[in-house]
């Protein structure tokens, strides 16, 4: 990852009145975590077809399987019928190592083209580099992803000249599984500015020294959420200000508690605008802490176009951190 230039100033973070904290009066806290293992990544991605005038959702799931083997599944509209698997095999006998697949989706003919045989990975499941992804919908271009999808790369799969080619498209989801002792870390970007943030999350318990759990979450190493007597409070939600947007950070810890060892813990930071400030409820709020109402909360974000990241982080056991 490239390095980021922090974009706040001392008072480019504010805070609503929390209903379950107040936020440290000390801004500045620099953790040093110990790296947390992202075994899952799904985005949705919203892409605008100007041929139809309607949008396209196109979801990608990057899993880790069994063996460090990596799986990526790709499916339209939460469509479960729509699903498929894209093949990360490098094809090292096969003169064309790129692949393709051809289907109809709601009358459309949706063509993927992807090469993973070159990918770069870090730590997760999802390349960082060295791969490209197309989707096609009765030959518009829907969606690009990777740094090979170059004009060029376009060009030639699509036999014409890419430069007037031009996808709309922006994520609207992103949810990872995130597996640790205490600490979560990850990336993420909210709106259009192009800054990418980390954020980390915190938990500390008896066993450092603290009378009563606290959870701490930073974005860019400046803490925007502290919960003291975590075990009471292991449900809220608080609104922060970041690059100019009001962004709803929820959080459930209820399982760390009341399931260790099985269930896991959630945190869905979620942009909100005009209209979704206006629509927003409690029982909106309240359905995120049913973990089966997860699903048809992302499908109304994305359908409002409201960018939300969503963070399922688990506990790993002493066994499995030994291994």
């Amino acid at each position: 990852m490239r390095d980021i230039i922090s974009c706040f100033s001392d008072d480019s973070i504010s805070f609503s009145n929390p209903s379950c904290s107040h936020p440290s009066k000390n801004a500045f806290i620099s953790p040093s975590p110990l790296p947390s293992v992202q075994n899952a990544v799904t985005c949705v991605y919203k892409t605008i077809l100007s041929k139809h005038k309607k949008h396209l959702l196109v979801t990608i799931s990057w899993l880790t399987a069994q063996a460090g083997h990596r799986d990526v599944i790709m499916s339209f509209d939460h469509d479960p019928s729509s699903s498929f698997r894209l093949s990360t095999s490098s094809g090292l006998f096969r003169k064309n190592r790129s692949h393709h697949k051809k289907m109809e989706h709601q009358n459309s003919e949706v063509e993927v083209f992807w090469d993973f045989s070159k990918a770069a990975y870090e730590m997760g499941p999802e390349p960082v580099d060295g791969f490209y992804v197309l989707v096609l919908v009765d030959s518009e271009l829907g969606l690009v992803l990777g740094d090979m999808a170059t004009q060029e790369a376009i060009s030639k799969k699509l036999k014409v000249c890419a430069s007037g080619y031009k996808s709309k498209f922006s994520m609207v989801s992103r949810r990872e599984h995130l597996s640790g002792n205490s600490v979560y870390s990850t990336k993420a970007r909210f709106g259009t500015t192009g800054i990418m943030h980390d954020v980390l999350i915190k938990h500390r318990d008896e066993s450092e020294g603290q009378k009563y759990p606290v959870l701490c979450v930073y974005v860019d190493k400046k803490i925007v959420l502290r919960v003291k007597r975590l075990q009471w409070n292991f449900r809220g939600s608080q609104t922060i200000f970041l690059d100019g947007l009001s962004i709803d950070l929820l959080w459930n810890v209820h399982d760390w508690f009341f399931a260790p060892g099985t269930g896991c813990a959630t945190f869905m930071f979620r942009m909100r605008n005009e209209t979704s400030a206006a629509t927003s409820t409690t029982d909106d709020n309240e359905r995120f802490w049913l973990e089966e109402k997860f699903v048809m909360q992302e499908e109304e974000e994305c359908q409002r176009g409201d960018f939300s990241l969503l963070l399922c982080a688990t506990k790993m056991t002493e066994a499995s951190s030994n291994v």
